[in-house]
């Protein structure tokens, strides 16, 4: 049964692929936007919500502020982490309650036919 099991694996292992999502999660955050494969965007775009959330929450909230920020420090690079959680960056999501950020699909990639996509911050 596949019960549970989301997400995408996107041809690598559980650590390469923890790995991967790091590092596309801290380029989205400082660059604002990225272009990547579509499959990736898409998978970015799940968790990227619930990043901000917590970001959003470690501001108001001052007693699991510690606990929130650990857990952000923990799935994205400490740049991104501070970039995140600073007021002029969550000020601009107060009115949102998720969907931060939007795919535009591309062109497909002309060495192997990838399809393509922009994910950027709304």
């Amino acid at each position: 049964m596949n019960h549970r099991k989301t997400g995408r694996i996107l041809s690598r292992t559980r650590n390469q692929r923890r790995a991967l999502l790091k590092t596309l999660f801290g380029s989205l955050i400082l660059h604002e936007h990225i272009q990547t494969t579509e499959a990736k965007a898409k998978e970015v775009k799940l968790h990227i919500d619930q990043l901000v959330n917590k970001a959003k929450r470690a501001q108001t909230d001052e007693v699991r502020k510690i606990s929130l920020i650990r857990d952000l420090r923990r799935k994205l690079p400490l740049v991104a982490v501070e970039k995140l959680s600073s007021p002029e960056f969550i000020s601009r999501f107060s009115g949102r309650g998720s969907g931060y950020t939007r795919v535009v699909k591309l062109q497909a990639r002309k060495g192997d036919g990838a399809h393509m996509a922009i994910i950027e911050f709304v």
